[in-house]
């Protein structure tokens, strides 16, 4: 059967995409501050806006959601999330865990074909900064770090730190709209390539986990300094992606020890909730 511009199948395909494109539109406005944090993302607005149902909106949402970018709040629809030190704290924790286990399979492995495409990316990543290409830092920061996993033959772990690097898309955009950041981060990330192209696999594994570290406290200091000079927003204390990626993080098949491979890893514990207050008691009415 031959589909046409006009068939039945190709306008119900359509309609299938409508939410995968509007999550597109969406989250980039989030990320490029459109719509910045606390903002009211209406359903019937957003329908309207697209000219479409309100259905593929609500899916965009939810997707949005799992992203981390939205929260859904019961009576008040969806609101651009906040950064929050726990959400922080998650995905570096997991980035910090896995990454290094991917780059400790594949550096071994990366062809001169390989690395001359990573030193592209690199390259691509120097020149948006030099233009302030706000946009591409957060995109370009992750093709450049999964490049040089493309050969871990690791598959689950592979698509739980693609999902991580989309999550760390608004941390990437907010740590580096600091000059000391951007230059940093070119440096950093020239030094992980030719640590890699040098084959010094172990110490291009340990300076990622710095890198990642470094980003982690940064983030951090831009957080607290927020909350000092801003109301408090709404905040996912747990992405649904992040959830997901530590519930199967255990089941992960564990790669074989090398002895001329020391990783240093150390992570936070997770901070202990606090103790709710407890309200007082009320004296009891004696009656006569």
């Amino acid at each position: 059967m031959i589909v046409t511009a006009r068939s039945p199948m190709r306008t119900r395909l359509g309609h299938r995409t409508l939410s995968a494109a509007i999550v597109e539109q969406v989250r980039s406005d989030i990320l490029d501050g459109t719509y910045p944090a606390g903002k009211q993302l209406r359903q019937d607005a957003l329908a309207a806006s697209f000219q479409v149902s309100r259905i593929p909106v609500r899916e965009a949402l939810f997707q949005l959601e799992a992203e981390g970018l939205v929260l859904i709040e019961p009576h008040k629809g969806a609101v651009v999330s906040a950064f929050s030190l726990e959400e922080i704290d998650d995905v570096f924790d997991l980035r910090g865990l896995l990454e290094p286990r991917l780059l400790a399979q594949s550096a071994p492995l990366l062809s001169a074909a390989d690395l001359a495409e990573v030193s592209a990316l690199d390259a691509e990543f120097t020149a948006a900064i030099s233009r302030q290409d706000v946009a591409q830092w957060g995109h370009l920061n992750a093709r450049f770090h999964l490049a040089l996993y493309r050969h871990a033959r690791q598959p689950r772990t592979l698509a739980i730190v693609t999902a991580l690097l989309q999550t760390s898309d608004r941390f990437t955009r907010l740590q580096m709209n600091r000059a000391p950041a951007l230059t940093r981060a070119e440096s950093e990330h020239r030094r992980l390539l030719r640590l890699c192209r040098d084959g010094n696999v172990a110490q291009a594994c340990n300076f990622l986990i710095a890198h990642i570290e470094r980003v982690r406290r940064d983030l951090h200091t831009l957080v607290k300094r927020t909350a000092r000079t801003e109301p408090a927003l709404p905040t996912l204390r747990t992405t649904p992606t992040v959830r997901a990626a530590r519930d199967v993080v255990v089941a992960l098949p564990k790669p074989k020890p090398d002895p001329k491979l020391k990783l240093k890893l150390k992570l936070k514990p997770d901070p202990e909730p606090e103790p709710r207050p407890r309200p007082p008691n009320k004296p009891r009415e004696h009656r006569l």
